[in-house]
């Protein structure tokens, strides 16, 4: 026990390699102890049948120089010469005479130099070891080996190997089991010329305790590794279990939402599947939270930008009922027809912005050559005489700038950049569009001759219902949603948006639109 512990204990300080997956350790703990098993198995039985190819040779060797030894000896002779060579080899050897009929056995004319049971006192281990031997002879599909059994009869022809010696007139091998599991090998000889046959019977004690011994050594070597497997797998259930307690905990904070500082781990010293899990899950629930705050944020906004169109209206509509002068009823009414036109504004701004992130998460890109969608975008705005008199200069690339994206909302980010342009730029000023490559990127830029964007506020302008608008415009006439959707569209196609000054030192303001290389 206290080995185990300690095995234990220092399984705990194992260090998997952070890059290794969950699937290479879950296979190395489990596949360790089937392969060690099955690997030796197989060499074990492999290192069987060579030893027993080994004694096959030897006994034929034995038999033969044995029965040379006989053949020319007298009666006497080959007695002493039988008790002789079974005491110093262990063996039982036995002579059948011409006619098939047994007449000298060592085992008769002397002590036995074996027995068949040799179990001792302890005969569960030989039980056991007869149980392994089966075992591993069904797994390695072994070819099933006769038992050996003493016959009563004496005669020749009860032998199979005498019988093939006796015709074919030369030695024979046959191996069988004995009754405790060990390895018997007979050889069968002819003795001189008279038609004599000599039977050799050794019991190859050696052969079964080598085997049985590695094989004792094997299964020990099998059990430890399934004492470790079992150790590292409970190692392993632990690293796995913990964290995705950590992320179930952290998770179920999040859903209740009565934390709104949990964090959820991102564990980033691991680099397996669970790791991967808990950054992705802390991602999730930082977008999550980003996106409530943001749906709280625009609820608000909205609330506060139509209340004050609609307060407008409201004092409009009031008053008119009590106004008799005709031209302040006229201008009621304007101001009731202004607010009007400009809640349908902000609606109509309000519910192409809510809807974009759902249609982008739904869209389908297209390549895109983004020169002719300018093109096309310039000239329907001509065509409609929404330049306000200004002149828009575009300055296409030498090769097609293909990207991939929705044109539809690619067109309405285009025509919110050239809106904003016009809208700032002075009478009779100019507007440039141009299209460059930079490295994966096409960047589209527009910029205008008007008054500029201050530094500090060229991150405002993208914020929604944020507006900064030229003196002379009348009020209400832009949402304030604009840019912000233009951004909410670049992002969705994993590019940026972004407001700078421009290069050429002059007046005026540049907005880049950044979009990927299609592939």
């Amino acid at each position: 026990m206290a080995e185990t512990s300690r095995l234990r204990d220092g399984l705990e300080r194992i260090s998997w390699s952070p890059s290794l997956s969950l699937t290479t350790k879950i296979l190395a703990v489990n596949v360790l102890p089937l392969l060690l098993l099955g690997g030796g198995t197989f060499y074990l039985d492999t290192y069987r049948k060579q030893l027993l190819s080994e004694r096959y040779k030897l006994a034929r060797i034995e038999a033969q120089i044995t029965a040379e030894a006989l053949a020319g000896a007298s009666r006497e002779r080959q007695e002493a010469l039988l008790v002789q060579i079974g005491k110093e080899q262990q063996m039982r050897l036995r002579m059948f005479d011409a006619e098939g009929l047994l007449w000298a056995d060592s085992f008769v004319l002397d002590q036995p130099a074996f027995t068949f049971d040799d179990s001792g006192d302890k005969p569960w281990r030989e039980d056991v070891a007869r149980v392994l031997d089966k075992a591993v002879d069904t797994v390695v599909g072994a070819d099933p080996i006769p038992d050996y059994i003493e016959p009563e009869d004496t005669r020749a022809d009860v032998w199979p190997e005498l019988e093939r010696a006796r015709n074919e007139n030369l030695s024979q091998i046959q191996l069988r089991d004995a009754p405790d599991g060990t390895p018997v090998i007979n050889a069968a000889a002819p003795v001189g010329l008279i038609g004599a046959t000599l039977l050799t019977t050794r019991k190859a004690t050696d052969i079964r305790d080598s085997v049985r011994e590695a094989r004792t050594t094997l299964v020990s070597a099998v059990g430890l590794a399934m004492l470790i497997s079992v150790l590292l797998s409970l190692y392993m259930a632990r690293t796995i279990a913990q964290p995705l307690r950590l992320l179930a905990r952290a998770a179920i904070r999040v859903r209740l939402g009565r934390d709104r500082q949990v964090e959820v781990p991102r564990l980033p010293e691991r680099r397996d599947e669970i790791g991967l899990l808990a950054r992705a899950v802390s991602d999730m629930t930082d977008a999550l939270r980003h996106r409530i705050d943001a749906v709280e944020s625009f609820a608000a906004d909205v609330a506060h930008e139509i209340k004050n169109p609609l307060a407008s209206l409201r004092s409009a509509m009031e008053s008119l009922g009590r106004v008799e002068d005709p031209d302040l009823r006229k201008q009621l009414t304007d101001i009731a027809t202004h607010d009007v036109r400009r809640i349908d504004r902000l609606v109509t701004e309000i519910s192409d912005a809510s809807r974009i992130d759902a249609e982008m998460s739904r869209a389908v890109f297209e390549r895109i050559d983004l020169a002719k969608l300018v093109v096309n975008i310039l000239g329907s705005r001509e065509d409609r005489a929404e330049n306000a008199g200004q002149t828009i200069r575009f300055e296409p690339p030498e090769s097609p700038p293909i990207v991939g994206g929705v044109p539809a909302r690619l067109e309405r980010v285009i025509e919110n950049l050239l809106d904003n342009a016009v809208s700032f730029s002075p009478p009779g000023g100019a507007v440039t569009v141009s299209i460059v490559r930079d490295a994966d990127w096409y960047v589209l830029t527009v910029c205008d001759e008007g008054p500029g964007i201050p530094e500090e506020e060229r991150e405002k302008v993208f914020r929604r219902f944020h507006s900064v608008r030229p003196e002379d415009e009348d009020f209400g006439q832009h949402s304030g949603l604009g840019l912000a959707i233009a951004r909410t569209i670049a992002e969705a196609h994993d590019g940026a948006l972004s407001a700078h000054g421009r290069d050429d030192g002059k007046s005026g303001a540049c907005l880049r639109l950044e979009l990927p290389v299609a592939r």
